[in-house]
């Protein structure tokens, strides 16, 4: 299984709302599409973390497929008034905002 971890700024606020688009995108086909079996939503002080696991090494691949579907456009949108990059200065793509894993540990 593939995960990425997105690392962005939120207010406090915003968790709800952002709970909320994200309900609505997961119950369309787009996880599937993309290739998503599990997307978890974090807030630590002011901070926000979204990890999304896939079924395989290529969910890279398949979201940048899916880059372009209307709906995937839409909740990139709707999320812009929540969510705002770490560093805007560095920011020019949501690669940008990845966290780097650097240890894995699990049972066998």
């Amino acid at each position: 299984m593939h995960s990425t971890l997105i690392v962005a700024r939120m207010a406090a606020h915003s968790a709800d709302e952002v709970a909320e688009l994200f309900t609505a995108f997961d119950e369309t086909e787009m996880p599937h599409r993309m290739g998503t079996r599990r997307r978890q939503l974090f807030a630590y002080r002011g901070l926000y973390f979204h990890l999304q696991d896939f079924d395989s090494e290529d969910g890279g691949e398949r979201i940048e497929a899916a880059r372009t579907d209307p709906r995937f456009v839409r909740i990139s949108e709707d999320l812009k008034p929540h969510i705002a990059a770490y560093d805007p200065a560095t920011w020019r793509s949501p690669a940008d905002a990845m966290a780097e894993r650097f240890y894995r540990w699990s049972a066998r």
